[in-house]
């Protein structure tokens, strides 16, 4: 998504929470940049743009804009937890080869539910995973099923 200077200080303003630099270059990066980073490489990013931007202060926006509902923490299993703006209901795709994360349109997960036994639960999300259309392209043997 683009958006401008002004829709992203009226975002935050909007949220209740002050438009610093800080603020305004991790939301601008994440709103850029649907690649799903963590804390480490936004900060990367951001410090590169201001090498006055530390760690903590990348935590602490992150953890603003999580808490205003701006950004969404998205804990895909292994170590570090990433970071969208992409808010609205939808699923992942974790890529096994590349490691690649796509956003999947939302659906809903009803006969996965019955089928499996969990129909009192409410499910948020579902992490799919695979292999990329690139991936599958490199790696014709995965693609006629055949794993390794």
């Amino acid at each position: 998504m683009r958006a401008t200077r002004a829709e992203i200080s009226a975002s935050l303003l909007d949220r209740g929470l002050r438009c610093t630099s800080q603020r305004y270059a991790v939301l601008q990066f994440l709103l850029k940049h649907p690649c799903h980073p963590t804390a480490e490489e936004i900060h990367g990013v951001v410090n590169r743009r201001d090498p006055r931007v530390s760690r903590a202060t990348v935590y602490n926006s992150l953890h603003a804009l999580v808490g205003s509902g701006l950004v969404r923490e998205v804990k895909l299993g292994g170590d570090a937890t990433r970071f969208e703006s992409h808010i609205e209901r939808h699923h992942h795709f974790v890529c096994d080869q590349c490691g690649g994360i796509e956003d999947i349109e939302w659906f809903e997960p009803g006969g996965i539910t019955h089928l499996s036994g969990m129909t009192s639960r409410s499910i948020r999300a579902l992490v799919l995973q695979g292999l990329c259309e690139p991936c599958v392209a490199k790696n014709k043997q995965y693609s006629s099923g055949e794993e390794s």
